[in-house]
């Protein structure tokens, strides 16, 4: 009788845990998912979709911020990532997707002093409403996702970190983005289609 309640238990326990999982189970994206265009402000003031550069391969799309100090360890490589692969048709799209009452260093008007600042040669786009960092299951800055153009639609190709060492570009043994970019432009499956993002939660709207 106790093994049947024990058995009884775990069952329950088991489908309790499968139904939470399910309820917070990650939306968005998966590798080899089409990908929505969407229209953002960029910081010039103008407004950015995919379907703007007609000339690109794909995009390097990547959820960043003023504020997280590991986003700021990985501006760099952003910036040089966009200068690698911009002109061979895989420049960066870097969209903001915190909220901006919760974290106000990453303002409209600080974005666009960053940009300045840093120089940055590709759209910084702000995403007032986070709908699309939820549309994309984004979860940190940074936290990348590499789309390859298809016809007219943009399909993911890779998701996750830019490289494996936030603290020191010198010392990553593996850089997933670079390699991803690397074989879609040989016109190969990417070996390593996602790695775990590692960074700043995002500043969601409180409910």
């Amino acid at each position: 009788m106790k093994t049947i309640f024990k058995t009884q238990l775990a069952l329950l326990l088991l489908l309790a845990v499968g139904l939470v999982s399910a309820r917070f189970a990650p939306a968005g994206y998966k590798v080899g998912d089409t990908v929505q265009d969407f229209s953002l402000k960029n910081v010039d003031g103008k407004m950015i979709s995919l379907a703007s550069n007609s000339q690109v391969k794909g995009y390097i799309i990547t959820f960043t911020c003023n504020t997280c100090p590991v986003a700021k360890l990985y501006e760099e490589r952003i910036i040089a990532l966009n200068q690698k692969y911009a002109s061979k048709g895989y420049p960066v799209l870097a969209i903001q997707p915190n909220d901006q009452g919760i974290s106000p260093g990453d303002s409209y008007d600080l974005m666009q002093k960053r940009a300045k600042d840093k120089k940055y040669a590709f759209p910084y786009l702000v995403d007032e409403t986070q709908a699309i960092a939820q549309t994309f299951g984004a979860t940190n800055t940074p936290h990348v996702f590499v789309v390859k153009k298809e016809g007219d639609k943009f399909k993911v190709a890779y998701i996750g970190a830019i490289d494996n060492n936030s603290q020191d570009a010198s010392q990553a043994t593996k850089k997933y983005v670079e390699e991803a970019v690397d074989e879609l432009l040989q016109g190969k499956a990417v070996t390593t289609p996602s790695a775990k993002a590692i960074g700043c939660s995002i500043k969601w709207k409180k409910a």
